[in-house]
């Protein structure tokens, strides 16, 4: 039975999930960090929220870690590479609270345009200063979207009910996306030109990093007002306080701070601006939406193999996983085979499917050829960290879905380049559950890849096989099965031989010296 610790406050139906499921699971949020390292090696998952800092020593001791699954959308707590390097997969639920924090958004723009916090504070003073507080309409104004993905593409839907006109920059924001949206695809220039008001929807990277800069700022409309419910560290906040106090901007709205807690900060009193606390995803609603996603997305990895919302690793549906799995076995015994075989530094791999498996989900697959292939030379590779491992080693990797027919009803071929070459493997499954090579360096050669296994190359001559299975007779090796295969009468010739135990170099010796002999190679499965 699989066992997940959760270690940061959450929602009790996470736990509900768990026991339903027939997940182990023990509850201790507070930890600290030397508390954590010493017990995380006891657990397959972890669940945790913001509080839990997943660092590279954390991982180094979870040494069963399969998954972390992060209730929330932001991962700045866990050390992502490491995890792909562990073979950890990372899962966040972007969509839980994807709502909650669009209309906190809506709703510190109101705030802006009507100055609400400073109305009420001065009223509740006993002020009554209704002359002061002269606000601005949101009907008609250009709303300008920095990030239009699913966060973004909420608030685009509630703006546009309000009535305004909404542009976005976004480069990954198609154009058909965006007539669908029914919002204007724009350069940052011209957002930040256009906008009336201009509110934050992307993640931290090093692209987007203070996207918001001095330089940027200056180039806002005069009067724009400003809310970021994303993520510290996109806006110039020093920037931000001088064009603020100069009246350059007319008002801006953060729920996120570059350090937080924010305890202290010099935007803290200036007039025009609002602050909340990173309430973006504090609802009861959000906070039990994330909860039970992330425990059905930790369940399903650690009972069924399905991945969704993955960070690392291709995402895998529950009803996807039971068709792709005999193909991921396929795939990572094809990449073994070609890894074992391969003459020199790999520096390029091809992924190929035709027939049914084009229908399906290539990611996973080519993340378990790359196992495979990978496995020679690393034995803590695995799917989430194979890619990574390939990367770091320069290989290239190419994808190509045929649409063609073939002999089979499905086929999956492995191409691998060496200074050497090329060569190719391909297999298909045998009741669509049973994986099977039927074609081995461009000759047909149909055989079970298991155990030991014997691969021999030759060229094509009256009694070669009598010696061969003289030299394993003498050696006291049994023969499993015997595959074999020829381009053509006379030409190249390959023997696939499954045995009985593992092969000595002694007998490899004497098989090399065999008349007619090219490559000999004990593999193993």
């Amino acid at each position: 039975m699989p066992k997940v610790l959760i270690s940061d406050k959450m929602s009790p139906k996470a736990a509900a999930i768990f026991k339903e499921r027939g997940v182990e699971f023990d509850e201790k949020p507070g930890l600290t960090k030397d508390e954590l390292k010493a017990i995380i090696g006891q657990y397959d998952g972890l669940a945790i929220r913001s509080a839990t800092k997943v660092t590279a020593d954390i991982l180094e001791a979870a040494t069963n870690l399969k998954v972390v699954g992060r209730a929330g959308i932001g991962v700045d707590n866990v050390d992502i590479p490491s995890a792909s390097a562990k073979g950890v997969v990372v899962m966040n639920t972007p969509f839980g609270n994807s709502i909650t924090t669009a209309e906190h958004a809506i709703a510190l723009m109101f705030a802006l345009a009507r100055q609400l916090p400073e109305a009420d504070a001065s009223t509740q003073a006993g002020k009554w200063e209704k002359n002061r507080f002269m606000g601005v309409e949101v009907t008609g104004k250009t709303l300008g979207l920095i990030g239009a993905g699913n966060i973004g593409s909420i608030v685009a839907e509630r703006a546009l009910g309000l009535k305004m006109k909404v542009v976005a920059f976004d480069p990954f924001l198609t154009p058909e996306r965006a007539e669908d949206i029914g919002i204007e695809k724009v350069e940052l220039d011209q957002l930040l030109a256009r906008a009336d008001f201009i509110t934050l929807h992307t993640p931290l990277t090093d692209s987007t990093r203070n996207i918001l800069s001095r330089d940027n700022l200056l180039k806002t409309k005069k009067g724009v007002r400003i809310v970021n419910c994303a993520r510290g560290g996109l806006i110039d906040e020093a920037a931000l306080k001088e064009l603020l106090d100069s009246g350059h901007i007319a008002g801006a709205a953060l729920d996120v701070f570059v350090t937080e807690p924010a305890h202290e900060s010099p935007l803290f009193g200036t007039p025009g601006f609002i602050s909340t606390p990173h309430l973006g995803a504090s609802t009861d609603e959000a906070q039990v939406n994330v909860a039970i996603q992330v425990a059905e997305q930790i369940s399903d990895f650690l009972l069924s193999g399905a991945v969704t919302n993955a960070l690392n690793v291709p995402s895998l549906s529950a009803e996807e996983a039971p068709r792709v799995r005999p193909y991921i076995e396929l795939a990572e015994k094809l990449g073994l085979l070609a890894g074992q075989l391969a003459k020199g530094a790999i520096s390029h791999v091809t992924v190929e499917v035709e027939g049914a498996a084009a229908e399906l989900n290539i990611k996973p697959i080519t993340s378990a050829v790359i196992t495979g292939l990978m496995r020679p030379i690393s034995d803590t590779v695995n799917m989430v960290n194979a890619v990574h491992i390939a990367r770091e080693r320069d290989i290239g990797i190419a994808e190509v879905r045929h649409e063609r027919e073939t002999d089979y009803h499905t086929l999956l071929r492995v191409t691998v380049k060496t200074e050497e070459g090329e060569r190719s493997v391909a297999g298909t499954l045998f009741g669509m559950k049973h994986p099977r090579l039927v074609e081995l360096f461009g000759i047909k050669v149909e055989a079970d890849l298991d155990g030991s296994m014997l691969f021999i190359a030759n060229e094509d001559k009256p009694g070669f096989i009598g010696k061969v299975g003289s030299a394993l007779g003498e050696a006291n090796v049994n023969i499993g099965t015997f595959h074999l295969g020829r381009r053509g009468q006379g030409g190249e010739a390959i023997l696939l031989l499954s045995v009985d135990g593992d092969i000595a170099d002694p007998l490899l010796w004497t098989l090399c010296k065999l008349d007619g002999v090219k490559d000999v190679k004990a593999l193993r499965f």
